[in-house]
């Protein structure tokens, strides 16, 4: 009677360690961040009009 106990216990604590199944573990995808520039001369205009306004500056005095 206790093997018979004993081999029920058994059977039913290994059967609820795979009573979920097989879990796939979801997959996020990765996020990719992409920058455009607006022109390729995008860093030269500021420094540009700084100039020219210096030189206004300078040409009415």
């Amino acid at each position: 009677m206790k093997k018979i106990a004993l081999a029920a216990a058994l059977s039913l604590a290994a059967s609820t360690a795979f009573a979920g199944g097989v879990v796939v573990p979801a997959v996020t995808p990765v996020a990719v961040a992409t920058t455009t520039a607006s022109s390729s001369a995008g860093g030269i205009v500021v420094p540009l009009l700084l100039l020219l306004v210096v030189a206004a500056i300078a040409s009415s005095n």
